[in-house]
Order: C-alpha cells, then structure tokens, then sequence
C-alpha cells in the first residue's frame, strides 16, 4: 500500500467513530425524544444519511487496497483516494442537513449535496474501474518474457 493510501486509510479509521456516535445519537432519539419519532420524513433521512455514511466510508477502505493497483496516472489515483471518501461526507450531509428542523415537511436546498455527491462518488468508481480493467505495462512485460 503507498504511502498516500495508507495516509487517507488511517484518517477514515480515525473519522469511523463519529458514524457509531451517530448511530447512538439517532437511537437516543428514537427513545427519547417524542418529537423526532413524530417526523417520518426526518426519521427516513437521517437512518439514510447514518447509513450512506458507514458504507461509504467502508468502500472507501475497500477503494484504498485497490487503487494502488490500478494502472492510472497519479493524479487519477489522488482523485479516487480523495473522492471516494468526499461523497462519504457529501451523501450523508445531504441527507441530515436538509432536514435540521424537528418541523420540516419537506427537504430543504441542500438535499442537492446528494446528488454532488453520487455524481463524484460515480466518477471515482469508474475511474478506479477503468485502471483495474487496463493492463498495465508490468503485466506486457510477463507476458512476453514466458515465451
């Protein structure tokens, strides 16, 4: 693993606590607030946003032991290292943001983050994708030198 990936590794371990944090934060809700339990909307927003957050960030690990591997110009390895974990933020803050108020019937702008967010998270899925899936001049060199 080079170093940059072991870098962006250890910071996404380091931030994991605050999805279990969130996690017991939305349970204490759920038993003891009468209000949060009264708003459905904010309720399927704020599990989404506390889910999309664990998943994401746990691709992001996933992305970190492939990305290396990848035959892709450094620039587009920093890009995967970097947006993957981005839409990690993006998605969630979408999801909880736009519905900060106990009384929101509807959500407010910044559900727009979401869609930022899958967009970059897209982008560096098929980037990383492409590598893996291009041969790389190592594996040229294998294959001629067997025969």
């Amino acid at each position: 693993m080079s170093k940059q990936s072991r870098k962006m590794a250890g910071i996404i371990l380091v931030v994991l606590p605050t999805v279990i944090y969130g996690g017991v934060s939305i349970l204490t809700l759920l038993l003891n607030d009468p209000t949060y339990m009264q708003n459905p909307l904010r309720q399927n927003l704020w599990r989404a946003g506390h889910a999309h957050a664990g998943v994401l960030l746990i691709l992001s690990l996933v992305v970190l032991r492939y990305v290396d591997e990848a035959n892709l110009s450094e620039r587009l390895k920093t890009i995967v290292r970097q947006f993957t974990p981005l839409a990690a933020i993006l998605l969630p803050a979408a999801y909880f943001l736009s519905v900060l108020s106990p009384n929101a019937t509807k959500p407010n702008e910044l559900i727009y983050l979401a869609y930022l967010g899958a967009v970059i998270l897209g982008i560096s899925l098929l980037i990383l994708g492409i590598g893996l899936l291009r041969k790389s001049p190592a594996a040229d060199n294998n294959t001629s030198n067997a025969g």
